[in-house]
């Protein structure tokens, strides 16, 4: 694996993650109470032996780049490394990435300075647990230019993602993006003789959509990319034009994956957490999720009811509140008689000191996390969110979109910008 280079893609505005987004990249945003989303690709590396990393940012990156350095230190001895490759004026470009391709392009001095003979490309925004090494192995076996992971998705998925069709040998023949129609997806349906040579024989997923994760042959990049006119994007434009000029081979993955760029599968995902069975498992010994280590004291709950609750470190739920079906983020601070209830706290950056209560008190400032006597169900509260006494947080209105001063609906979860402060007794 040392001859691999790993790259993960910061993503772009992130406006279907927003009101989220609003402040942070998407690979920043906070994940199962204690995590960020960068997160996860960059533990999938480093658990498969993977210790050089690129993470390409762009957008409202300094969140993101605090983590980064707080978090991954390697043994100097070691040669690892997790490190910032931010979007920059050069004297050959100077525009903003423009897609997955351009970014990766935009960098192409890092790729030819580093000694390495494949690249893995992966996103920062997903959710799964892969051992690269396997999709690497079979990048290798079938001395392709580039490897793309694809997973099985049914008939009524297909609309959301790009469609690879296949070969006997997996050997990628076509694509296409987004397909609707039957005649458009007959020829994708895949060759039950590679299915079942792969070990799946689930007979309703007949098709295979990219996972946006992608092992290239350093030299075959470098002339993806170089090839004119410039593509900006792998998926709609590098792939599709190279089928014949290039050997492409899929790589079946066919574990639990979910992209988390909406509220709705942002919201699904956390609570799917909260189960005695989750679909994407934290507890397993292999395959340890690393985050930033915080120096906080054990979460202290006062004959509060908890049912099917996800609660990080430093958090304190009072006398008589309720947690059901919930993930409660680091700091939370939870009132007296609250209920919260299929609803993600991403909890507090700090403490506030006795003081600062006392000063929010005379200028009718609610403190920060959920006052006594608080409703919240279905909702998303971002970190350092002050909502006060009485309040209800239920889209009494019922309405699937809206947008308030300090709050937004989406598919009909409110979801609150970091910081929103809602008065004692409002009511959403």
């Amino acid at each position: 694996m040392h001859n691999v280079l790993s790259l993960i893609l910061g993503g772009g505005r992130g406006t279907r993650l927003y009101p989220l987004t609003a402040h942070r990249s998407k690979p920043a945003v906070p994940l199962a109470g204690k995590y960020r989303l960068i997160d996860i690709p960059i533990s999938n590396c480093i658990n498969s032996d993977l210790n050089r990393i690129y993470v390409l940012t762009q957008f409202l990156s300094v969140s993101l780049h605090r983590h980064i350095s707080n978090t991954y230190k390697f043994d100097p001895f070691g040669a690892g490394f997790v490190e910032i490759l931010a979007a920059q004026q050069t004297n050959e470009a100077a525009d903003w990435y423009q897609g997955t391709a351009d970014a990766v392009r935009q960098q192409i001095r890092t790729i030819m300075d580093e000694v390495c003979d494949h690249v893995l490309v992966l996103s920062g925004d997903q959710l799964y647990r892969m051992d690269f090494r396997q999709l690497i192995h079979t990048h290798r076996e079938s001395k392709a230019d580039a490897t793309l992971a694809v997973i099985p998705v049914s008939r009524e998925q297909v609309s959301a993602f790009g469609l690879v069709q296949l070969d006997s040998t997996g050997r990628i023949e076509a694509f296409v993006e987004k397909p609707r129609d039957e005649a458009t997806l007959a020829p994708f349906r895949t060759p039950a003789v590679w299915l079942e040579r792969c070990g799946l024989r689930d007979s309703s997923r007949p098709y295979l959509a990219s996972m946006g994760i992608y092992c290239f042959r350093r030299d075959a990049l470098l002339e993806l990319l170089a090839d004119k006119p410039l593509a900006t994007d792998f998926g709609k434009e590098v792939f599709p034009r190279c089928l014949r000029t290039h050997r492409l081979q899929a790589h079946l993955f066919d574990g639990y994956w979910e992209d988390l760029g909406t509220i709705q599968a942002y919201h699904e995902a956390n609570l799917a957490l909260t189960g005695d069975h989750p679909p994407f498992d934290f507890y397993l010994p292999g395959g340890v999720i690393y985050t930033r280590m915080r120096f906080l004291p054990a979460s202290r709950v006062s004959a509060a009811t908890l049912r099917e609750a996800l609660i990080s470190d430093g958090c304190v739920i009072q006398t008589g509140a309720r947690v059901e079906r919930s993930v409660i983020g680091v700091r939370s601070r939870i009132g007296r008689n609250a209920l919260i209830r299929s609803s993600v706290l991403n909890g507090a950056d700090r403490f506030e000191t006795e003081a600062e209560h006392a000063m929010n008190r005379e200028r009718g400032v609610p403190d920060i996390g959920i006052g006594d006597n608080a409703v919240i169900e279905r909702a998303i509260i971002d970190k350092d969110c002050r909502v006060g006494h009485n309040v209800q947080l239920v889209n009494r209105k019922k309405v699937a979109n809206e947008e308030g001063p300090n709050y937004i609906i989406r598919d009909g979860i409110v979801a609150l910008t970091r910081g929103a402060i809602i008065p004692d007794g409002t009511i959403i």
